[in-house]
């Protein structure tokens, strides 16, 4: 069958494949958190910071999932990982790479809890603006 096919029909092809199938997830909202933003506040708020605002996106198109998912111990879900910042200053979760060498170290603060207080924890923006949340 695809034989018959000259090399820019069957490229054409492929391309349309490929955004049909793009299309798909997208409107599945199998992407929604992919390149999103997400909001912590379990504990921010009672702890007198702002709460975090966590750029999905930024941190996706440098790094694979498997990178904080399986490497760093994040559960895949939001709001399900209950991370303290005692834990990232001991080199765990975000510590991992914000230690002043890969990324920025935890004396910048205001650089993660960035949010307005109050904000409650969730995801923001992805299927809705396919970039970082509006704030």
């Amino acid at each position: 069958m695809w034989t018959f096919l000259c090399r820019s029909e069957v490229l054409t092809l492929h391309i349309l494949v490929t955004c049909s199938i793009a299309g798909i997830l997208l409107l599945s909202g199998a992407c929604r958190a992919e390149y999103a933003d997400v909001v912590l506040n379990k504990r921010a708020d009672s702890e007198g910071v702002r709460p975090v605002i966590f750029s999905h996106w930024f941190h996706r198109i440098r790094y694979q999932c498997r990178v904080c998912h399986n490497e760093l111990g994040f559960e895949m879900k939001a709001g399900a990982n209950d991370v303290s910042m005692q834990e990232i200053t001991d080199g765990k979760f975000c510590g991992a790479c914000h230690d002043g060498k890969i990324a920025w170290s935890v004396e910048n603060c205001d650089l993660c809890h960035s949010a307005q207080p109050g904000t409650a924890a969730g995801v923001r923006g992805g299927h809705q603006t396919l970039g970082p949340g509006n704030w």
